[in-house]
């Protein structure tokens, strides 16, 4: 996939807006203010979260992605030549995750995720 493809993945979630927070061309998305998904400028790749340590650690025995350098260990690597769905579903998952966490006056003012 293309940063191209992959930014508009992360632009179809729900109150999901992209910052560049410490700047030279990274795209963090966030929703409520938390990231669920970031892309790189030297990396071919997008970081997201998993569920936790051991999940990331079971995906990434399953080659699906690396440990995402510079993030906590349950966030993920997926480089960009992942299979399209894989890759949708993990960025659908870290979104899920973070906006569960929201608080509930900012969870109700987002849309459902399709």
């Amino acid at each position: 996939m293309t940063r191209e493809e992959l930014n508009a993945i992360c632009a179809g979630m729900p109150g999901a807006e992209v910052s560049d927070p410490w700047g030279g061309g990274h795209d963090a998305w966030k929703v409520g203010g938390k990231m669920f998904a970031c892309i790189g400028t030297k990396t071919p790749g997008i970081a997201v979260k998993t569920d936790s340590v051991e999940t990331a650690q079971m995906l990434i025995d399953a080659g699906i992605g690396t440990r995402a350098p510079y993030f906590h260990r349950s966030w993920l690597l997926i480089p960009w030549d992942t299979a399209p769905d894989e890759v949708r579903h993990r960025i659908e998952t870290s979104y899920r995750l973070i906006r569960d966490k929201l608080p509930r006056r900012v969870r109700a003012a987002l849309t459902d995720p399709t």
